[in-house]
């Protein structure tokens, strides 16, 4: 039985926060893997890069994935029900700017920069991806500027060996093997 909760604490007292700038500018020290968060289905074909998803247990494999709701094509992976996260390798830079919006491209143009495949759900796995990480959606909410997505991990596929792609200080990182 998986169990799915979500608990807010109220309280009186207004809580003083710091600024969205200086926020930011101490999350760009934060070093992240770098993704492309993949769907596809009755709502159409959709991928983003991200930097913000995480593991959230191994009993069931889940994973938290924070998509920008400024975007309102992101309610995709919502209604779909359904998304892959694809890690990047050092040598997927390129990608990763496309995927991010940088060149201008369509969705269908993106998905033309790379060779993808489908594992059980049918979201896009990128062929060559570090880690590839299919995942039946199990719940979703709103958190103020983002969607945050709980997938149960379905299926997995990975290339070991080779370098990973990072985000720290506002630009790409690789993280070569020792």
């Amino acid at each position: 039985m998986t169990e799915h909760s979500t608990h807010l604490i109220s309280s009186d007292k207004p809580i003083v926060t710091v600024s969205s700038v200086d926020y930011r500018n101490a999350m760009s020290h934060f070093a992240g893997a770098v993704h492309i968060v993949t769907t596809d289905g009755v709502k159409n074909r959709r991928g983003v890069t991200i930097s913000a998803c995480c593991s959230l247990s191994d009993n069931p494999p889940t994973v938290l994935v924070c998509l920008m709701r400024q975007h309102e094509e992101n309610r995709i992976f919502i209604e779909n029900e359904k998304f892959c996260v694809n890690t990047l390798a050092g040598h997927h830079k390129n990608l990763s700017d496309i995927f991010a919006g940088r060149g201008g491209l369509s969705q269908e143009q993106r998905f033309l920069q790379a060779e993808w495949g489908t594992l059980r759900t049918g979201a896009p796995v990128l062929s060559d991806a570090l880690v590839a990480l299919d995942c039946q959606l199990v719940g979703w909410h709103i958190h103020a500027t983002h969607y945050v997505l709980i997938g149960e991990v379905v299926a997995v596929k990975t290339h070991p060996g080779i370098d990973a792609l990072m985000y720290l200080d506002r630009n790409y990182r690789t993280l070569p093997l020792i």
